[in-house]
């Protein structure tokens, strides 16, 4: 299991990877700003799919990366 840290880390370089760096600073700077509610995101910000299909499809994309 990993650290908070380090989840924290991954998490940085993810967003990095995928915004820049300057826009991963200012998703962060606006989930600080806003009043984030993580629970009420995730019933209403990602797509309606499946546990199985949001799987499959993270498993696809995962091996895009291995490229």
């Amino acid at each position: 299991m990993k650290t908070e840290a380090e989840i924290r880390a991954a998490g940085m370089r993810a967003l990095i990877q995928a915004l820049g760096t300057v826009e991963a600073e200012q998703f962060v700077a606006a989930l600080t700003r806003d009043r984030f509610d993580y629970t009420e995101w995730r019933k209403t910000g990602l797509p309606d799919l499946s546990l199985e299909t949001l799987s499959a499809q993270a498993a696809q994309y995962s091996r895009t990366l291995d490229d």
